[in-house]
């Protein structure tokens, strides 16, 4: 194969649904209309794409911390393409909250230039993942709610938000069969990666009560037909956990819990993300306006 051809494989493609956002040649929102929609909050619906965007952008940030640590070649590159997924969705929602809210910012002020108050993603994203078997039950969990969030949000009012939930129903189909593969795999497995298995699903359960709390401006842009409400898809979330428990042998954790505190989507965050955010942001808050 020729270097030219090695290169059209790469990037002639019919579907690009696998690729982030500024690594293809396509804008995935091309000939969508941008105008925010009639009767919905300008700052509500600004704060509402940070929640989803700032939830891919975490957690794609600690998925390409597992590059090099991942059990097999082929596992490098699944966790790094899920990763670039995520990277490309968070692009697309940040740069939608930056357009909404007319602030004079845009993606890269809005990743690179926030404090960890300010971010309003879910805390399960910050978690350091002791071992691949939590990192694959988190991502489980992650992409179970996410794979949900997403579809209903086909058909939100804000023709952007549809069209971003209908490009990442595709790509996180696939996060969550991963994950539910490796689940399966290490619960069924060996004595000791069902042990392992077993405490990463008993870690990781516990910390998915956030994903299904209505924030309040959740709840004024559901009323606006904008927003997806997190409690409506906690049946779809319990049925699929319970589907790939029982099929890795594993003994089901009590349940969910229900968490009413004040959380990520309001800026309260583990000691984690200020870790996370050095790391992620350090090259750009070195060089201010920097450009390569």
């Amino acid at each position: 194969m020729s270097f030219d051809e090695a290169y059209e494989a790469l990037t002639d493609h019919d579907d690009d649904a696998r690729w982030a956002y500024g690594t293809g040649f396509a804008d995935p929102l091309a000939g969508v209309d941008t105008a925010v929609p009639a009767g919905v909050d300008r700052g509500d619906l600004a704060a509402y794409c940070l929640m989803l965007g700032d939830d891919a952008l975490i957690m794609s940030h600690r998925l390409q911390q597992w590059v090099t640590r991942a059990p097999e070649l082929e596992d490098e590159l699944a966790i790094a393409n899920i990763a670039l997924d995520l990277l490309g969705q968070a692009r697309l929602l940040l740069t939608r909250a930056a357009e909404v809210e007319d602030a004079g910012r845009d993606e890269d002020a809005l990743a690179y230039l926030r404090d960890a108050a300010d971010f309003r993603n879910v805390r399960l994203v910050e978690r350091e993942d002791a071992d691949f078997a939590h990192l694959v039950a988190r991502l489980l969990v992650f992409a179970t709610w996410r794979l949900a969030l997403l579809d209903a949000l086909t058909a939100a009012g804000d023709p952007v938000l549809a069209a971003i939930g209908a490009k990442g129903v595709k790509e996180v189909t696939y996060h969550r069969d991963y994950a539910a593969r490796w689940v399966v795999r290490l619960g069924d497995g060996t004595e000791l990666s069902h042990a392992r298995m077993q405490a990463a699903a008993d870690a990781v359960l516990p910390l998915a009560g956030e994903l299904f709390r209505t924030h309040p401006t959740e709840a004024r842009l559901v009323a606006a037909g904008t927003a997806v409400d997190p409690a409506t898809l906690r049946a779809e979330f319990d049925g699929v956990w319970a589907q790939v428990i029982a099929a890795a042998n594993l003994r089901s954790p009590s349940g969910v819990p229900d968490d009413d505190g004040p959380g990520g989507r309001d800026g309260v965050h583990t000691p984690a993300l200020a870790g996370i955010l050095a790391e992620l942001q350090g090259l750009a808050r070195s060089v201010p306006g920097g450009v390569w």
